[in-house]
């Protein structure tokens, strides 16, 4: 198994679940679609951990549809790492889980085994994905200097905010681009605050031709507001 132990760690910018809590308990959620349907992944009930429920994820998949098939995927703040296991149920080539609490993704690895997925086809990094995909020649290993990623999952806890800085380090470090399908959950207003970020990385999207974002999908369940995004050139 492919499993890299980066030395990242954030005090205050927990990822997708966080260190909080005594509760050791075991969770399962299935995937829903492709070669590992009706097949669970396990996940320890920790803090800030909420998986996508299942009618959430259906919909993603529906959207994806043509472009999930060969597609290097990042499942950035991965949790119980159900999208990443779903994208390679569906079709994807490859995909790169990063989680900041060790023992999930302990557990990650432990799902990937059991499902019997090639070790070529994902990799494990445990540590702070904004911290994490900073660090070019760290996340870029499996990949050439030009190949970004296809698809990016991006679901922290609501409370981090972390997406805001997890996008400014993919498009600092070029590993994405304007062919990039980006997924991101959240309970507020996303084009308002993909719109503050595009003004704050003024510069740098000068820099690369960018002009800011693009809805492709967007929609609400409950107070969940999800979407597919894409980087927009001049």
């Amino acid at each position: 198994m492919k499993k890299l132990k980066a030395p990242y760690r954030s005090n205050h910018s927990p990822s997708k679940t966080t260190n909080k809590g005594k509760s050791n308990a075991v969770s399962q959620i299935r995937i829903i679609g492709g070669q590992y349907k009706r097949r669970t992944v396990s996940f320890i009930d920790a803090d800030g951990l909420r998986p996508t429920p299942d009618r959430l994820r259906e919909t993603l998949f529906n959207w994806l549809l043509a472009d999930i098939h060969g597609a290097h995927v990042l499942d950035s703040c991965a949790g119980s790492g159900v999208l990443g296991f779903e994208a390679l149920s569906r079709g994807a080539t490859h995909c790169t889980f990063i989680e900041f609490n060790l023992a999930q993704s302990r557990m990650l690895s432990q799902s990937a085994e059991q499902l019997r997925i090639d070790s070529d086809n994902y990799r494990i990094i445990h540590g702070a994905a904004e911290q994490v995909l900073s660090q070019h020649h760290a996340i870029k290993a499996p990949f050439s200097v030009n190949a970004p990623f296809n698809i990016v999952f991006i679901d922290p806890p609501y409370a981090a905010d972390l997406w805001q800085p997890i996008l400014t380090a993919l498009i600092t470090q070029s590993l994405i681009n304007t062919d990039t399908l980006i997924y991101l959950e959240a309970d507020k207003n996303l084009s308002t605050q993909l719109d503050a970020l595009a003004l704050s990385l003024d510069s740098i999207f000068i820099a690369q031709g960018y002009t800011g974002f693009e809805c492709v999908k967007q929609t609400k369940v409950g107070q969940v507001i999800a979407g597919l995004y894409k980087l927009t050139s001049s």
